[in-house]
């Protein structure tokens, strides 16, 4: 490890100590709300959203700065800072969904939402990471948090099914974690991503040891961004869990995760390519086959996200697999895209969801166009997007990783993630032609969405930046640009 590496350079972990502060400063206001001076409580969301905002100033700023390391535990670089957006995004939206939504659910709303800028700070940890046993620290941070959040409504019993499965299975999967870093240890002496890769080249690593340990990392990491068959618990943690929960761990999870995925493995056993190349590639078709083919059955709005999430889980596994500078930006652009417009479609669930339920079923769209034409224009629009259809967002995403997929060698794994995009345009768009090509029903007709301006906000910025990030990629590509270039010079 070189003197630089050693240096105690704040800098590599400014926004996640900015994060941390901000969710201090969230729970001294709360604190303060205590004995009746409940004029403070409104304020909890927008000191939380500040925070937000402050953290991804910071980021952008250090954008523009040399490549910092913290004691060879933690980077800021431009892979860092642009998943550092990623999961900033996913949580000032959900902050915004949640400030009607949670006091009807739970009472503590200060404790909610420190624990969505702690969980956040988890995630960003993550994707800074340099060794093993600070992604476990990051991992444990935002899943203890999760845990907390999709039991939030503790009246209700589908909502306790969620945290407790939640739990019990992220439990085996962060054993499979300490197990999976144990093996890599014996097999190379160190937890260090540049130590492993050093040990790997001189030909010292225990091979054997080293490919148990990746093995077990991968079923620790493919818990957390629902990989099959490590997905069991998705849909009902999807479904039981608050929305606003639910929407942003189906964006933050991944990018944490998948941060460390890439950081891990192109950073830490590189040598090993051609074998866990193939290990996720695999994974990565059965991933988006089985989401797809599984979403193609489902009534509720929140399962067929659920089952959609996995399947996107797959796609951005292929640029994981492929492992080239090119596959890896385009992954790191799909998880932008993605942000948006899922984030997009769960506000909308939130529209047409009853007080209480926590769910909507499809058919409460049926005929969307002829009662809220302004709603079924913007859900058509995140529809389009997750299914891949141009000019939005999410047909870029795709059109990234897939080529990038060719250009790497991967053409039969590029072909297979086209068959399967194909397959879920199917569910997405029969949402919208049931939107503007079916009657409403009696329900829908009586029922009137809870509009509020906060989610009036999201859905704006959300339908925005979806169709902005399909018309002008580089709007994102530009912004980490520099940065990106920085992280390739280290390699």
């Amino acid at each position: 490890m070189s003197s630089a590496a050693m240096e105690l350079n704040l800098n590599a972990v400014l926004p996640e100590l900015v994060m941390v502060v901000a969710a201090a400063v969230v729970m001294l206001v709360d604190i303060l709300n205590r004995g009746g001076r409940s004029v403070t409580r409104p304020f909890l969301p927008w000191v939380a959203l500040a925070g937000v905002a402050v953290t991804a100033g910071v980021s952008i700023w250090l954008l523009g700065e040399p490549v910092s390391i913290f004691q060879g535990m933690l980077i800021t670089d431009g892979r860092s800072l642009a998943l550092n957006l990623v999961t900033l995004t996913g949580a000032a939206l959900a902050i915004l969904l949640s400030i009607r939504y949670i006091p009807a659910v739970n009472n503590q709303t200060g404790e909610y939402y420190a624990l969505i800028l702690l969980i956040t700070s988890g995630m960003m940890v993550m994707g800074a990471a340099l060794d093993l046993m600070v992604v476990f620290l990051g991992l444990e941070i935002f899943s203890m948090g999760l845990y907390i959040l999709a039991g939030l409504k503790r009246s209700d019993l589908r909502s306790n099914e969620a945290a407790m499965k939640y739990f019990l299975l992220g439990a085996f999967a962060s054993a499979f974690f300490v197990y999976g870093v144990a093996f890599v240890y014996g097999a190379t002496g160190s937890t260090q991503f540049d130590a492993i890769a050093a040990a790997q080249a001189a030909g010292t690593a225990d091979l054997s040891f080293l490919y148990v340990g990746i093995a077990l990392l991968i079923a620790g990491f493919g818990f957390k961004v629902s990989l099959v068959p490590f997905h069991m618990w998705t849909p009902d943690v999807y479904q039981g869990a608050p929305t606003p929960v639910t929407a942003f761990m189906s964006i933050g999870t991944k990018a944490g995760a998948f941060a460390a995925f890439y950081r891990f493995f192109v950073t830490g056993v590189p040598d090993a390519q051609p074998v866990w190349g193939w290990a996720l590639a695999i994974l990565a078709v059965l991933t988006m086959t089985l989401g797809n083919l599984a979403a193609l059955r489902q009534t509720s709005l929140k399962r067929l996200l659920a089952y959609s999430s996995i399947a996107h889980a797959g796609y951005i596994l292929v640029g994981l697999a492929t492992a080239t500078p090119a596959a890896i930006d385009g992954a790191l652009y799909y998880l932008i895209s993605y942000a948006f417009m899922n984030m997009g479609a769960f506000a909308i669930v939130i529209l047409l969801e009853r007080q209480g339920e926590m769910d909507a079923l499809s058919n409460r769209l049926a005929g969307l166009s002829k009662t809220h034409p302004q709603l079924a224009l913007v859900m058509s629009v995140f529809m389009f997007s997750l299914a891949g259809v141009p000019p939005f967002a999410g047909f870029f995403a795709k059109f990234f990783v897939f080529a990038a997929a060719v250009e790497g060698g991967w053409s039969w794994l590029a072909a297979i993630a086209m068959l399967n995009s194909a397959i879920g345009a199917y569910y997405y768009l029969r949402i919208v032609v049931s939107m503007y090509f079916d009657e409403p029903t009696a329900e829908t007709l009586t029922e009137s969405p809870n509009y509020s301006l906060p989610i009036t906000v999201t859905l704006g910025i959300a339908a925005v930046f979806t169709i902005a990030l399909g018309v002008l990629p580089s709007l994102w590509t530009n912004l980490v640009e520099t940065g990106v270039m920085g992280t390739l010079a280290l390699r």
